[in-house]
């Protein structure tokens, strides 16, 4: 048997993994399916806890970081940004 990854970055409304999804990507190694952005209308977990709970093993997130003064409010990029990974035996 053959090992693959999969990964999955969920976008957190904050800085909790409690917090609901906004965005996402998914990235299968396995080869078993190919994911393109804005593929799916809801988010493959309602949030980031709930890939913990389901098995999906956390490797990074965004730091939390001060917004500069009067930047409080700004929307030009999602900066809670967590990343998954799930391993998969396959046959090889």
């Amino acid at each position: 048997m053959a090992r693959r990854q999969k990964v999955m970055i969920l976008y957190l409304a904050d800085a909790s993994l409690e917090s609901h999804v906004i965005a996402w990507a998914r990235y299968d190694g396995t080869g078993d399916k190919l994911h393109m952005s804005g593929d799916e209308a809801e988010p493959p977990y309602p949030t980031g806890l709930d890939a913990l709970l389901d098995g999906w093993r956390l490797f990074q997130f965004s730091p939390v970081q001060p917004s500069a003064p009067g930047q409080e409010f700004a929307t030009s990029y999602l900066k809670y940004e967590f990343a998954f990974e799930q391993l998969v035996d396959i046959d090889g």
